[in-house]
């Protein structure tokens, strides 16, 4: 019975409370781990609401494109004319 007291004190003292510092020690990791989640899906949030406007972006451009093409041509044309 006298081991059996031992034993529990032993418990009490010294595992419990190196038990609670690594739970402490997890739960830390835990809550930086969760921030950090936290703070990548508020930037992501915000890519995708920058990523949105994409297709009328790229539609734009192809008008550009054109427009320059075009005018690339006709100024091509109007220097063989000249260049002749």
């Amino acid at each position: 019975m006298t081991w059996w007291w031992i034993g529990n004190v032993v418990l009490l003292l010294v595992v419990v409370p190196v038990l609670v510092f690594l739970l402490n020690t997890v739960l830390a990791a835990v809550e930086r781990i969760r921030k950090a989640s936290d703070d990548i899906l508020g930037g992501g949030v915000q890519l995708i609401g920058e990523v949105n406007n994409v297709p009328e972006l790229l539609a734009t451009t192809d008008d550009t494109i054109a427009d320059v093409a075009q005018g690339a041509v006709r100024y091509a044309g109007s220097v063989a004319k000249l260049l002749g």
